[in-house]
């Protein structure tokens, strides 16, 4: 990617003659892996396996101690009556010896440490453990904050927190552009009824129990899908990354190529304000034009901008059908100085590329001054889906899913294919080399 004076990568020979030169002779450091665990980061980095096999891990937490919190996506055979993975590094090794699993039925996404409670986001109602002690998993049945009603599509709820106990979730569009039924040259319903009660974010009160959903909390519309709101940790601003609509060519094949929906429509990156609208379903973002046109369901060429113009614009855009599934901003001073402030950002992978190969299986990097992006993205980690290219998402091995910072300042990366968490953590460069 762009930004090359950093984006340079290591495969496992370039960590180890790293090391070697920095420390000769002798092994590779305890935060390192052979091989990063199978992934290939930018230079002076390394990474370490420090779980696996846990399950379909998504999105994590880190308590005041150290003890990593994992949610997952579906219950398995490992963990039938367990929703959130209890992670605990017991002989100070590195690696997470100790797991314990609680929260049955409470498979999901969302998962965020806050005043002294465990907050889980569930498909369908977000709750909260209180944790005491120095016990790993909590000792008394969660309270329910906010219930929602089901849904088949877009069902995630992730969550973030203002300064005065708001808490924010995400109601995602059980739809792709609001279509009465999704099928092919079907047009949109307008207005889109679905408004009401999703595709937004809405605003409740983390300590009041048994909140129900309601369109009188909406705060902010226009929104398809993310599962990565978060606020900042400085500022208290929030931010999410937005998955594009999908089946441009499949709903519009008279209008739209395989190519133009595998390449044109933006994975979006907003800053959310009161009243925020990003214009979904009428618009999505071109990612050649770099405007927001009018969706083919109410109109749209794949040229024409018309009212789309008025809807708040991203701050950042990525490539189309990667699917971002997590952000995170890095507060640490463990990684290098242009690292401090930024985002990092956890790419699911594409599964509506088809016949192009599949894009994304990455972490990508952000810099950020103060609430504003102040640079490029560039790719951060890679080596996820196991090789170079594939066509079918079922052939990636790894898919990154949640990323969460470490108390010492180096980064988890969860995977929800096979459950594994890899630890990233810098080493530096050799000296007189400098950063390439």
């Amino acid at each position: 990617m762009r930004r090359a004076a950093i984006a340079c990568t290591l495969a496992l020979a370039g960590v180890t003659g790293l090391w070697a030169q920095q420390n000769p002779p002798g092994p590779l450091p305890p935060a390192c892996d052979a091989g990063n665990g199978g992934l290939t980061l930018l230079q002076g980095f390394c990474a370490a396996l420090v779980a696996d096999h846990i399950g379909a891990a998504r999105h994590m937490t880190v308590s005041p101690r150290g003890d990593l919190y994992v949610i997952l996506l579906h219950a398995t055979e490992r963990a039938p009556a367990g929703s959130v993975v209890a992670l605990r590094d017991a002989d100070g090794d590195g690696r997470f010896e100790q797991q314990q699993r609680f929260g049955a039925n409470l498979d999901g996404t969302g998962i965020v440490w806050h005043k002294d409670f465990l907050y889980v986001g569930s498909d369908t109602r977000i709750v909260r453990f209180r944790m005491s002690g120095n016990a790993l998993v909590p000792t008394r049945e969660p309270e329910t904050i906010v219930e929602f009603p089901p849904q088949a599509l877009h069902a995630a709820k992730p969550f973030a927190f203002g300064r005065s106990n708001e808490l924010y979730v995400h109601v995602g569009a059980p739809s792709n552009a609001c279509q009465a039924v999704d099928g092919p040259e079907e047009a949109g319903e307008n207005p889109c009824a679905l408004l009401d009660e999703a595709g937004g974010i809405w605003k409740y009160d983390a300590t009041t129990p048994g909140q129900r959903h309601t369109a009188a909390r909406r705060y902010a519309t226009g929104l398809r899908h993310t599962t990565s709101l978060v606020a900042h940790p400085g500022s208290g601003t929030l931010f999410e990354v937005q998955h594009g609509r999908d089946q441009l060519d499949t709903l519009w094949p008279k209008r739209f190529t395989a190519r133009q929906n595998a390449e044109l429509v933006a994975e979006e990156m907003h800053v959310v304000k009161p009243g925020s609208n990003w214009g979904w379903p009428y618009c999505y973002f071109d990612t050649v034009q770099h405007a927001r046109v009018q969706s083919p369901e109410y109109g749209g060429d794949g040229k024409k901008i018309g009212p789309c113009a008025r809807y708040d614009a991203p701050i950042a855009i990525f490539p189309a059908h990667n699917a971002p599934l997590d952000l995170m901003f890095y507060t640490g001073t463990q990684f290098p100085q242009e690292f401090r402030g930024g985002a990092f950002i956890a790419f699911h992978g594409s599964w509506n590329r088809a016949p192009l190969p599949m894009d994304g299986y990455n972490i990508r990097f952000l810099p950020f001054t103060g609430d504003t992006p102040s640079g490029a993205d560039l790719v951060f980690a890679t080596g996820f889906a196991g090789k170079p290219q594939i066509m079918r998402p079922a052939d990636a091995e790894h898919r990154p899913a949640g990323l969460a910072q470490a108390r010492d300042g180096a980064i988890y990366v969860s995977d929800d294919v096979n459950g594994r968490i890899w630890k990233i953590t810098y080493i530096g460069v050799p000296t007189g080399r400098g950063r390439q």
